[in-house]
């Protein structure tokens, strides 16, 4: 595809000049005519005005025109000719994020729940060339998302969820397996599971152990979050008073966790606040990176010749009329 640029773009303010060459014509015009006083003009036809009035104004504008295509040759007009071959190996990744409500513990600002949404987003946000599921989980799990490109669609939906839209509890192996069967039939070459949760598995049919065996025999990588902080955590708790903060002990399960990951040949992480989060995205971020190969050819051209070339025919025909059907009398 041909892109017209200039390799001297400031050039082109030279058109103002433009201006003031009409406005010059304009107030000058009636110069151009000779006058002379007749006691009469009973007789003269009145339709006075012959071909050469309306050349003259045609020489005008072939100067003008002429003045304009020079100075955009001097800018040199450069028509670039180009070819880009990208070749992507897209990865496929389904977030698993555990909605119960212990996710609305404040130890992270402002909640769990919220701080995983949000760095989640930015993760997404870096996957131009993946495509990204989500699955949400708590007593039960649920696909929010299927796979998709469509990056704006996904990060709607991730500022949707909310706790309480499953029923409560923490189905680890549930999550783990909707997730499993959502990347079973991908054919991409890297599948990837990225599971948050802040508990300990109990409830669902299926057990987070024969989740982790069902993705190794599709061949898909588990990494697992454990979020909370060590020991005691503030958590919001409706009273007579209304909303109070009551510490109650982190409990996760990271020999669970741990086994999911390694079976996986994945990796287990623990974030104890929103700095050590946004590090272990940004770690399986590079884990997890896309191979893109560019092949990027270029070629620019000079197309100033085509502009002198018209200009120097206006001038010409500007010339050869006003030495001819345009001649004036000394």
């Amino acid at each position: 595809m041909n892109n017209i640029s200039f390799a001297n773009p400031n050039l082109l303010y030279l058109l103002l000049v433009i201006l003031p060459m009409i406005v010059w014509y304009v107030l000058n015009h009636k110069r151009t005519h000779a006058s002379i006083q007749v006691s009469t003009i009973k007789g003269i036809g009145q339709n006075h005005i012959t071909y050469k009035h309306i050349l003259r104004h045609v020489v005008f504008a072939f100067r003008v025109l002429a003045v304009a295509l020079l100075i955009i040759a001097i800018a040199r007009p450069q028509s670039t000719l180009s070819w880009k071959n990208e070749e992507s190996e897209g990865i496929d990744i389904v977030l698993a994020l555990d909605i119960s409500t212990s996710m609305l513990a404040r130890d992270f600002q402002p909640d769990r729940l919220e701080a995983a949404k949000d760095l989640a987003i930015q993760f997404i946000s870096g996957r131009r060339n993946d495509r990204i599921g989500l699955v949400v989980f708590s007593g039960e799990s649920f696909t929010q998302c299927p796979l998709t490109t469509d990056q704006a669609v996904i990060v709607n939906l991730f500022r949707d969820i909310k706790s309480g839209m499953l029923e409560d509890g923490t189905a680890i192996g549930m999550g783990l397996a909707t997730s499993v069967s959502r990347l079973k039939d991908s054919d991409a070459k890297s599948k990837v599971i990225i599971l948050l949760t802040d508990g300990v598995n109990n409830r669902g049919s299926i057990a987070p152990a024969t989740a982790a065996e069902l993705a190794q025999t599709f061949g898909i990588r588990v990494y697992t979050i454990g979020v909370g902080t060590e020991g005691m955590a503030p958590y919001p708790i409706e009273t007579p008073f209304g909303v109070q903060l009551r510490n109650i002990p982190v409990e996760i399960d990271e020999k669970t966790l741990s086994l999911i990951a390694e079976k996986t040949d994945g990796e287990y992480f623990r974030a104890t606040d929103n700095n050590k989060l946004k590090q272990i995205y940004e770690q399986i971020d590079k884990l997890e990176k896309s191979k893109i190969e560019v092949k990027e050819f270029s070629q620019k051209d000079e197309e100033f010749l085509m502009f002198v070339l018209i200009a120097a025919f206006l001038l010409l025909s500007d010339m050869i009329l006003r030495n001819t059907l345009l001649r004036q009398i000394p």
